[in-house]
């Protein structure tokens, strides 16, 4: 059978004669064939390119929002440990009003997260130290209700129980034995001594009334406030008196002046706080 020819005939737009190509049956599938494949080859081209770009623009907004994971643990982690330093210092607080209050603080509960392998690591332990901070908040959430349920039982004692310094110093002798600073022997101290300038104002710890404003041997100038509820407080050499027995005082009123009457070495105020006649530790009663 003969073989089939296609012709290409090419016309000059100048002078000239026309040109015409023979292409055999053969040649153009061959041709067509190329073409076929440089089309296709073509096509997968594209399709491999968008999908690239739209892999390349995921992983861009990936990148991108783990920044910001990132940013946003380290911000939380600063937020944690804030809290965390928030929290200790509420206790330490609660705590001291449990002792005022004669209530038993709460335990709070603690532990260390570990992840389901039984391994140790930053994002559970992340999420453990967020978690007892949230239960050590809690448990003081509780423990203040319950204060505050109790003192607005008592809010009368509150008042009329010592709880501020007397003046503004510094303590140079605790409550308990110590040298006597005349005789040197071990004797018992029955309050605390405060040391502080000459004439600065002396305020009564607790709203009460004035039982006693004297001088005494040892003592020197000496003012005693009873607060009801078997509290009274002591406070001994001062320079003057501002108050008279029988005056009602208010916490942070003006009772007198630091001085050294009666027998001191240097400028102070002896402060005592009384239960029922027996002395207790003032520092257990001082909350600022």
């Amino acid at each position: 059978m003969a073989n089939k020819f296609f012709s290409l005939i090419v016309v000059p737009h100048h002078k000239g004669n026309p040109k015409k190509i023979t292409f055999s049956r053969k040649k153009v599938k061959i041709l067509l064939g190329v073409l076929t494949v440089l089309f296709i080859a073509l096509v997968c081209f594209f399709i491999d390119y968008f999908s690239m770009s739209d892999t390349r623009d995921k992983y861009k907004a990936l990148y991108e929002e783990n920044l910001n994971q990132k940013t946003t643990i380290a911000q939380y982690k600063v937020t944690v440990n804030r809290l965390k330093t928030n929290v200790e210092n509420f206790e330490n607080y609660a705590r001291k009003l449990n002792i005022m209050a004669g209530l038993e603080p709460g335990n709070v509960p603690g532990g260390v997260g570990v992840d389901n392998k039984g391994r140790n690591s930053s994002q559970s332990m992340g999420l453990a130290k967020a978690e007892i901070v949230n239960q050590r908040a809690d448990g003081i959430d509780d423990n203040l209700n319950k204060l505050v349920r109790f003192f607005e039982d008592k809010r009368i004692r509150l008042v009329y129980t010592p709880s501020i310094w007397p003046t503004n110093g510094w303590r140079t002798s605790g409550y308990g034995s110590r040298a006597d600073p005349f005789t040197g022997k071990w004797t018992p101290h029955y309050g605390i001594d405060i040391a502080a300038a000459y004439g600065s104002p002396l305020w009564a710890t607790a709203d009460g009334t004035v039982t006693k404003v004297e001088f005494e041997k040892i003592g020197g100038n000496t003012v005693i406030i009873n607060h009801r509820f078997g509290y009274s407080s002591v406070y001994c050499h001062l320079s003057k008196f501002n108050v008279r027995v029988g005056q009602k005082v208010k916490r942070e009123d003006v009772i007198g002046f630091v001085g050294r009457t009666g027998r001191a070495f240097g400028t102070h105020v002896h402060y005592e706080v009384r239960c029922y006649g027996r002395a207790l530790d003032p520092a257990d009663f001082i909350l600022d």
